[in-house]
């Protein structure tokens, strides 16, 4: 699937058994909410912070997933074609740090 097709799949889901959008701010604080969750199964399971029982068996992929389904509910109501900004920012990168990384001692 591609960014575009994910974008149309996600309207065309809100559109079937969402009824409508969330407003922006809304999902906003759910973005915030699913990248918490995320971050918290990575503290515990690659982190220094012992993983709970509870948390044993939480889904990274699916925690994931859900954090991919708000960005691409805000990038739909912003406008935002996806595919193109992950374009653009790639070649911005590109053309900022080609050769940023390759000489950073850090990473040798």
């Amino acid at each position: 699937m591609t960014i575009s097709e994910a974008q149309k799949s996600v309207d065309d889901w809100i559109k079937t058994h969402g009824v409508r959008y969330f407003n922006e701010l809304t999902n906003m604080a759910m973005l915030t909410e699913e990248v918490g969750e995320v971050a918290r199964i990575i503290a515990r399971r690659y982190g220094e912070q012992s993983e709970k029982e509870s948390d044993k068996n939480k889904d990274l992929g699916d925690e994931m997933a859900d954090v991919l389904f708000v960005l691409i509910c805000l990038a739909n109501q912003c406008g935002i074609d996806l595919q193109q900004a992950l374009a653009k920012n790639l070649d911005k990168k590109t053309a900022r740090d080609k050769d940023r990384h390759h000489s950073n001692e850090k990473l040798k």
